[in-house]
């Protein structure tokens, strides 16, 4: 005969509650909190963005729609949602202004300096619930990680991980923003977090430092314009008029982070998971442009870059090459590095290898 699964008792809930947070640390995360599966408003602001054609060729935004909004309707049962934080800043890490004002020096998002966080995350939610489970008793959940149709933000706002800042992004006050958030969606009744306030105040300097102007207004990002979608999300050629402003931005963005306030408050991590790999905070352009697509797959198996496949990479940075400037001491090497690829298989990289050359008077 087959019984009901029943939940803790309201006492016995809150409690689990208290256990879900310290095992959440215990497990890495430098914050969990719970929220309740209510978006409803932030569903209009999504759809608007959607009708705007802010998401730009991410297709599978508007395919799910109101999926994202909805958790309920991505995991049926869904009542609650744990939502944690861990940060993710290497202990050694090259200075990113310095990097990014360095000609020939390619600039790499300091996320993705290390092992690709996707797996990290999921596995770490994963004992999470599995810990939950051994204390509840089995229930129905799911662990996510930037990897479906899920409002991160509004989620870890609602469980008091933080507020959302200008840039779109999560801010603390504790933290900044340098951390990678997950989620497990639960149909466990559990207690929820209180959202903290907003603390942005009238401070516009992620909008004024956004190098291709994609912050349009408070809180609203045009992708089609920011670097991290050009340069990891978008499949095809990057429009000729934002080229020149990308500058040696060869995989995402940090610029709307690195001038924000609130991350002089950012913690270093500790997992040994997200440490510099391949030297890639402080390389240059010309070196990595050299590599084989054997040597992409090798050095950046495990890597959240090697997503993107070898072609958009040898894009990106022949975009890099273009932009050094061709006073540079390292012109010659940069000209001579985009001739040889300028017979590239690839109609893509061809293209961006033939722009480039031509920034630089050459053919």
């Amino acid at each position: 005969m087959q019984t009901e699964k029943s939940s803790p008792a309201p006492v016995g809930l809150a409690q689990l509650a208290r256990e879900i947070r310290a095992w959440g640390v215990e497990l890495g995360f430098q914050h969990v909190g719970i929220a309740d599966a209510d978006l409803s408003h932030a569903e209009p602001r999504l759809l608007e963005w959607l009708q705007a054609g802010f998401h730009g060729g991410m297709d599978y935004m508007a395919k799910h729609g109101v999926k994202r909004s909805r958790p309920a309707e991505l995991v049926p049962g869904t009542l609650r949602v744990i939502a944690a934080r861990m940060n993710y800043l290497p202990a050694a890490v090259a200075d990113s202004w310095a990097v990014i004002n360095a000609p020939g020096k390619a600039f790499v998002s300091r996320y993705a300096l290390g092992r690709d966080y996707h797996k990290v995350l999921r596995r770490r939610l994963q004992r999470l619930a599995e810990r939950i489970e051994a204390a509840a008793g089995p229930f129905n959940h799911r662990v996510f990680t930037d990897s479906a149709p899920v409002m991160e933000v509004e989620l870890a706002a609602k469980a008091g991980l933080g507020w959302r800042g200008k840039h779109t992004l999560l801010l603390t006050r504790e933290a900044g923003s340098y951390f990678f958030l997950g989620e497990i969606y639960t149909d466990l009744p559990l207690p929820v977090d209180s959202a903290t306030g907003n603390h942005c105040g009238t401070c516009e300097k992620c909008i004024d430092i956004c190098p291709t102007r994609a912050i349009v207004a408070p809180y609203r990002l045009d992708a089609r314009r920011c670097i991290s979608y050009l340069t990891i999300e978008h499949h095809g050629s990057i429009p000729v008029e934002l080229r020149g402003l990308i500058g040696n931005r060869v995989y995402g963005c940090d610029d709307c982070q690195l001038v924000c306030p609130w991350n002089k408050f950012a913690h270093i991590s500790a997992e040994p998971d997200f440490a510099v790999r391949n030297g890639l905070d402080d390389v240059t352009l010309v070196e990595l442009f050299a590599w084989s697509e054997d040597e992409f797959h090798v050095r950046l198996l495990g890597s959240a870059i090697h997503r993107i496949g070898y072609q958009r990479w040898l894009r990106n940075l022949a975009v890099g090459l273009g932009n050094v400037p061709r006073s540079a001491p390292s012109a010659p090497q940069v000209v001579a590095a985009l001739r040889l690829r300028s017979g590239h298989p690839s109609a893509l990289v061809r293209e961006h290898v033939v722009w480039a050359l031509g920034r630089h008077g050459a053919h």
